[in-house]
């Protein structure tokens, strides 16, 4: 036993221990370099640290400091935030980080009001802290985070019943995170549920309708951030989000009037311009709003893929209007701009791609219905698809141009109603 040995042995090789096995790092710091994430970042736990590790240990390391139950604390708030889903990696964007980085980072950006560089977090995050003092204690601190966390899962993972259900869905479809900020916010006002059924389809309006003419994305943080502060000013209240999304202009951030949105759902090219979640999306919502209390109420839950009501194929079995066969790519390169034939293949190669020629169907009868034609191809849609979008087709005896702008001009009276226009513009 080293108890029963000499105090001198064990003097010495305690010295020698010291001496030889003890390294000593002393680390020069110049202005602006921070001590504890520097420490942090050489103290290696076998795992890379994140921005939530760096800020739990400075939040932890503040309530020490100010005697409050650290352990107590740990386990009735921050003990959620270690857990897997926290570390999972979301994409938002470009970006695939740890869901605990987007977390504070839209946390912090939903009370700084301003757009928060994931890699700046922990910066700003304690600047935030001791420069402004937005709580009297840690535990108020914790208390925060915790609900704000608890509220980013309701919109990572929304589970139906949930009065955010809908919206939180629909931006994960539409890949837009940057909207994080303003839904934390909202789901920390005291909303009704009905309050939350005009902002969703405030905001859905908003972005569909900006998806469809192809209008840029880019200034969505930037914009969503500018909504979050006319709401903390003029009261948060679907009004007033309506009416302040209404205000903007421009490209960058204008919410298409009507006419604007109708010569897009008519004209452009939706299948290309929107992925097939985008459009899968809004044609179920199409297929919904034929539903009336007459109908069952059918669940499915198999994916839906888009489908060409007049294939992108078409060549083979659906001659135009004229009789003829439509024309190939390579006699189209040669073609006389005044060709009747050249003009009516380009037109119909236009339409094709429209929302009046698109629809929704599984995989499977996707792929048994792909190219036939017309004749074929109807009786096996309204036989096999239950979907009250495809139902709708027993109005059309024929498929050409003239049956795709009609059926899209019926589409856009429902999508008119499911995403409403902005508040009209008074006059100066």
């Amino acid at each position: 036993m080293a108890a029963d040995r000499p105090i001198a042995e064990r003097i010495e090789e305690a010295y020698q221990a010291l001496r030889n096995a003890l390294q000593v790092v002393a680390i020069d710091l110049e202005d602006g370099d921070d001590a504890q994430v520097i420490f942090e970042t050489l103290n290696a736990r076998g795992q890379p640290l994140l921005p939530a590790d760096l800020l739990r240990n400075y939040i932890f390391l503040r309530a020490a400091r100010l005697n409050e139950p650290q352990e107590d604390l740990y386990e009735k708030y921050w003990r959620r935030f270690d857990g897997g889903f926290w570390r999972e990696e979301a994409r938002q964007g470009r970006l695939l980080r740890p869901r605990s980085d987007l977390f504070m980072q839209h946390y912090l950006a939903s009370r700084q009001l301003v757009d928060i560089p994931i890699k700046h977090l922990f910066v700003e995050y304690r600047h935030w802290i001791e420069k402004k003092r937005p709580y009297n204690s840690v535990a108020d601190e914790l208390a925060a985070l915790a609900k704000q966390g608890d509220n980013f899962r309701r919109i990572a993972e929304p589970k139906k019943g949930d009065c955010i259900f809908g919206l939180a869905t629909f931006m994960g479809r539409f890949d837009i995170g940057t909207a994080y900020p303003l839904l934390l916010f909202l789901l920390d006002a005291a909303l009704t549920g009905e309050d939350w059924n005009v902002i969703s389809a405030t905001l859905e309006s908003y972005l569909v309708r900006r998806a469809f003419l192809g209008w840029p994305t880019k200034a969505y943080n930037r914009i969503f951030l500018s909504l979050l502060k006319s709401l903390q000013k003029a009261g948060c209240t679907p009004a007033n989000l309506r009416l302040s999304l209404s205000e903007f202009e421009g490209e960058t951030s204008a919410w298409p009037a009507d006419d604007v949105f109708f010569e897009a759902w008519q004209m452009n090219d939706a299948y290309h311009n929107l992925n097939n979640p985008k459009l899968v999306h809004i044609l179920r919502r199409l297929s919904d709003s034929f539903l009336t209390n007459k109908n069952e109420q059918i669940t499915i839950d198999c994916p839906l893929t888009v489908e060409h009501l007049l294939p992108q194929s078409w060549l083979g079995n659906w001659p135009l209007a004229s009789g003829e066969k439509g024309m190939p790519w390579g006699e189209m390169v040669s073609a006389r701009a005044d060709d009747p034939r050249a003009i009516a293949t380009k037109d119909r190669d236009a339409a094709l791609q429209t929302i009046g020629n698109l629809t929704i169907l599984t995989q499977e009868l996707n792929s048994s219905v792909s190219n036939g034609g017309w004749s074929t191809k109807r009786p096996e849609l309204l036989k096999s698809s239950l979907l009250p979008i495809n139902q709708q087709l027993h109005d059309y005896e024929a498929w050409d141009e003239a049956a795709i702008q009609n059926r899209g001009k019926k589409l856009f009276a429902r999508a008119a109603e499911l995403w409403p226009a902005p508040v009209p513009k008074t006059g100066v």
